[in-house]
Formats: C-alpha cells, structure tokens, sequence
C-alpha cells in the first residue's frame, strides 16, 4: 500500500508524471461492472475532461491495450502484461493455490484469497464452484475492503494506525441496507474480528451473498492476505454457515501460515 503522503511528496519534488497518473486512471476506469464505456463514461469516472479521456483512449488503442467499435471502448488482454510482472514475482498465489482448491473440494464452495491495495481488496487467487454474484469474480477484481470479509479481515491485522488511515481516507457507502457505513461500528467489528480470528461479511455486498474469512500471516506474523469461503445466504443461516465453514478456513489458515514462514 502506498504510504500516506507518497504522492505528495512525489509532486513536491517534481517527480510526480501527472499524464502517466491520468493514463492509468483511464485504464482503472474499466472494471468487472463496466467492461464497456463510452468516451462520456470514462471522462465522468475519472473526471477528466471529453477531449483529455479522449487522447488517452485513443493512445491506449494504438498501443493496443484498448479497442473501439466508434461508439464504446474496452480493454483488450493485452493489458494483463501490466501486471503479469507483478503476479510472476509473487509467490503467494502459487503457494495457496493447492490450498484452496483442497479447500473448496472440503466445503463445495467458492473460495479465494485476497491482498490489501490501498483501500480495496484484490484477488490474488480463486477457486469457483458456482456462480453466487452478479459480478464475475476473476484474478484482479477489486472491492472495498470495508464491506468484504476479506477486507476486514486484512484490515483488523493492521496496526491500529495505519488501519484509522485506511477507513479515513474509504468513501464509506451503502452499496446494500446492510452495509456498514458508520466508522465507529466498523472500528468495533474490526476489533471483534481481531479478538475472534475470523471475519464474516452478510450480505454487505451483495444481497444474498455471505463470506467468512480468514488472515494469512507472513514468518514476521504480519497479516499479508487472507482466504474466504462465499456462499448463499439461504443456504442456512449465519451462525450455523460460521460453525460449518470456519474450522476449515482456520484450518487451511494455518496449513498456508505454514508455508509462507519457509518463504
């Protein structure tokens, strides 16, 4: 996560490339919910003015990370190679990985892990049994921590300091009734979450969608990632879901735990 004050310290010394920055705003534009936007679309989500978005989509395409068809844009493979250095270097999703898997055979559910990038998660690996949310999770999805059990589960391993900075700097919106936007109740949960060793999400999300998950610690005992298990709220409800699937993720926790202190 970039340190408080890094892009301002950045701009303060000159440093700071504001057309890369708007670049890479362009390309952050497009996500899971909008695959596809008009030149509108992008000047609006990254608040660039019709005819700046406009250069840059177009400089994007030719570089091949964007195609048209006049009318909308979207990203094109191509711009996997973006972060293909990243995910090559780190050995965390092929370590989880079997992990996972074994874990999904155990309890017949999807089941991912996820790292903390400023506010947001990002999913590093998954494994899916059956399609639960409206938005197809892939590698590199991203959502607000806040309201993922994965989220809080990273954030209540923080040290209180750096997680006060996190929710300060979150918008913190109602994306369903249940979603908790008061940081006082959110300071709270994430304290039982560190107290109890697991996190559960209930339809905060998404509605109908529930999440347990654990943290993933790193040979220094520092939270790096986490694991969950996703499932339908009706199904059960959400102490029996919690009594059935968390000993499993504790479990795979902890096998994970394992390996990474050899890392």
């Amino acid at each position: 996560m970039e340190e408080p004050g890094a892009r301002a310290d950045a701009g303060a010394s000159g440093e700071f490339v504001q057309s890369l920055a708007r670049g890479l705003a362009v390309i952050r534009a497009f996500d899971a919910g909008h695959p596809e936007l008009s030149l509108s679309d992008v000047a609006r989500r990254t608040g660039l003015t019709r005819a700046a978005a406009r250069r840059f989509l177009l400089t994007l395409e030719s570089l091949g990370y964007v195609r048209s068809d006049d009318r909308t844009f979207a990203l094109t493979p191509r711009v996997l190679e973006l972060g293909f250095s990243y995910l090559s270097s780190l050995t965390l999703p092929e370590i989880v990985q079997p992990h996972l898997e074994r874990l999904s055979r155990e309890v017949d559910e999807s089941v991912s892990a996820g790292v903390l990038d400023g506010t947001d998660i990002v999913y590093v690996a998954r494994v899916p049994t059956r399609r639960i949310m409206s938005v197809r999770i892939t590698i590199g999805t991203r959502f607000p921590a806040y309201a993922t059990s994965m989220g809080r589960a990273l954030l209540a391993g923080l040290p209180d300091e750096t997680a006060s900075s996190v929710i300060e700097s979150t918008p913190l919106r109602a994306i369903t009734p249940r979603t908790i936007v008061d940081e006082g109740t959110l300071r709270a949960e994430l304290a039982r979450i560190r107290e109890q060793g697991w996190a559960l999400v209930d339809g905060e999300l998404e509605p109908g969608l529930r999440s347990i998950a654990v943290p993933l610690h790193d040979r220094a005992g520092t939270v790096i990632a986490a694991i969950n298990v996703s499932m339908s709220a009706s199904s059960g409800d959400a102490a029996q879901q919690a009594a059935r699937y968390t000993p499993a993720l504790l479990r795979t926790g902890a096998a994970i735990d394992a390996e990474l202190r050899l890392v």
